[in-house]
Protein backbone atom coordinates (compact mmCIF):
# COMPACT_ATOMS: atom_id res chain seq x y z
CA UNK A 1 0.00 0.00 0.00
CA UNK A 2 1.71 3.56 -0.79
CA UNK A 3 1.46 6.48 1.82
CA UNK A 4 -1.76 8.63 1.41
CA UNK A 5 -0.99 12.14 1.16
CA UNK A 6 -3.38 12.37 3.81
CA UNK A 7 -7.03 11.09 5.75
CA UNK A 8 -10.41 11.74 5.06
CA UNK A 9 -11.36 13.94 8.27
CA UNK A 10 -14.93 15.10 7.30
CA UNK A 11 -17.99 14.74 4.87
CA UNK A 12 -19.59 17.14 4.06
CA UNK A 13 -23.56 18.03 3.65
CA UNK A 14 -24.92 20.46 1.90
CA UNK A 15 -27.76 21.94 3.26
CA UNK A 16 -30.52 25.41 3.18
CA UNK A 17 -29.96 25.22 7.19
CA UNK A 18 -27.17 23.34 9.05
CA UNK A 19 -29.06 23.82 12.50
CA UNK A 20 -32.33 21.92 10.87
CA UNK A 21 -29.57 18.69 10.45
CA UNK A 22 -27.64 19.05 13.61
CA UNK A 23 -29.64 16.96 16.36
CA UNK A 24 -30.94 14.80 13.38
CA UNK A 25 -27.01 13.27 12.88
CA UNK A 26 -26.21 13.58 16.54
CA UNK A 27 -28.84 11.31 17.26
CA UNK A 28 -28.49 9.01 14.27
CA UNK A 29 -24.65 8.54 14.42
CA UNK A 30 -23.79 9.53 18.03
CA UNK A 31 -21.85 12.15 17.40
CA UNK A 32 -21.68 15.60 19.04
CA UNK A 33 -20.94 19.24 18.01
CA UNK A 34 -17.22 20.51 17.96
CA UNK A 35 -17.15 23.70 15.37
CA UNK A 36 -19.38 25.88 14.19
CA UNK A 37 -18.64 29.29 12.07
CA UNK A 38 -19.86 32.05 14.33
CA UNK A 39 -22.83 32.66 11.62
CA UNK A 40 -23.49 28.43 11.70
CA UNK A 41 -23.08 28.61 8.02
CA UNK A 42 -20.28 25.41 8.62
CA UNK A 43 -21.14 23.23 11.75
CA UNK A 44 -19.29 20.09 12.27
CA UNK A 45 -19.78 17.21 13.93
CA UNK A 46 -17.96 14.04 15.12
CA UNK A 47 -17.40 10.77 17.55
CA UNK A 48 -17.39 7.66 15.14
CA UNK A 49 -15.07 8.18 12.37
CA UNK A 50 -14.78 11.10 10.21
CA UNK A 51 -16.66 14.19 11.26
CA UNK A 52 -19.81 14.94 9.61
CA UNK A 53 -19.92 18.91 8.44
CA UNK A 54 -23.36 20.66 7.66
CA UNK A 55 -22.64 23.14 5.37
CA UNK A 56 -25.07 26.18 4.49
CA UNK A 57 -25.67 26.53 0.55
CA UNK A 58 -27.99 29.35 -0.37
CA UNK A 59 -29.43 27.90 -3.40
CA UNK A 60 -29.37 24.28 -2.21
CA UNK A 61 -31.67 22.20 -4.02
CA UNK A 62 -32.63 19.08 -2.43
CA UNK A 63 -31.79 16.12 -4.36
CA UNK A 64 -34.49 13.54 -5.46
CA UNK A 65 -34.27 9.53 -5.28
CA UNK A 66 -34.07 7.37 -7.04
CA UNK A 67 -34.93 9.73 -10.17
CA UNK A 68 -35.84 13.28 -11.00
CA UNK A 69 -34.35 16.24 -11.73
CA UNK A 70 -31.67 16.57 -8.45
CA UNK A 71 -29.68 14.01 -8.41
CA UNK A 72 -28.22 12.85 -5.90
CA UNK A 73 -24.40 13.05 -5.33
CA UNK A 74 -23.45 11.02 -2.06
CA UNK A 75 -25.26 9.37 0.88
CA UNK A 76 -24.24 7.87 3.98
CA UNK A 77 -24.37 4.22 5.01
CA UNK A 78 -25.08 3.62 8.05
CA UNK A 79 -24.40 -0.02 9.23
CA UNK A 80 -27.32 -1.51 11.82
CA UNK A 81 -28.06 -4.64 13.64
CA UNK A 82 -31.53 -4.95 13.32
CA UNK A 83 -33.13 -3.55 10.27
CA UNK A 84 -36.60 -3.23 11.71
CA UNK A 85 -35.39 -1.36 14.80
CA UNK A 86 -32.88 0.86 13.48
CA UNK A 87 -35.84 2.03 11.14
CA UNK A 88 -38.34 2.65 13.49
CA UNK A 89 -35.76 4.72 15.79
CA UNK A 90 -34.33 7.00 12.45
CA UNK A 91 -37.82 7.48 11.82
CA UNK A 92 -38.69 8.79 15.82
CA UNK A 93 -35.93 10.64 15.28
CA UNK A 94 -37.21 13.02 12.08
CA UNK A 95 -36.31 10.49 9.46
CA UNK A 96 -38.77 9.39 6.42
CA UNK A 97 -38.67 5.96 4.77
CA UNK A 98 -38.15 6.11 1.03
CA UNK A 99 -41.01 4.98 -1.39
CA UNK A 100 -38.57 3.28 -3.61
CA UNK A 101 -36.51 0.25 -1.81
CA UNK A 102 -34.80 -1.86 -3.83
CA UNK A 103 -33.43 -4.44 -1.71
CA UNK A 104 -35.35 -3.73 1.73
CA UNK A 105 -34.01 -7.56 3.60
CA UNK A 106 -30.68 -6.01 3.35
CA UNK A 107 -30.68 -2.06 3.36
CA UNK A 108 -33.69 0.18 3.52
CA UNK A 109 -33.63 3.83 2.04
CA UNK A 110 -34.76 6.37 4.21
CA UNK A 111 -34.28 10.49 3.85
CA UNK A 112 -33.14 12.68 6.34
CA UNK A 113 -35.35 16.02 7.78
CA UNK A 114 -34.31 17.88 4.67
CA UNK A 115 -33.97 14.88 2.09
CA UNK A 116 -30.74 13.50 1.40
CA UNK A 117 -31.25 9.84 1.18
CA UNK A 118 -29.31 8.01 3.38
CA UNK A 119 -29.01 3.79 3.79
CA UNK A 120 -29.05 1.84 7.25
CA UNK A 121 -27.87 -1.32 6.29
CA UNK A 122 -27.03 -5.13 7.78
CA UNK A 123 -24.13 -5.55 4.86
CA UNK A 124 -20.78 -4.92 5.97
CA UNK A 125 -17.36 -6.28 5.37
CA UNK A 126 -16.40 -9.44 7.60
Amino acid sequence: MSTPVGYLASISIDCPDPDALVKFYCDLLGLEEVFATPDRGVVSLAGAGPMVTLMRVDDYTPPSWPGGPQHKQMHLDVAVDNLETAVAAAIAIGAVQAQVQAAPAQWRVLLDPIGHPFCLSTVRPD
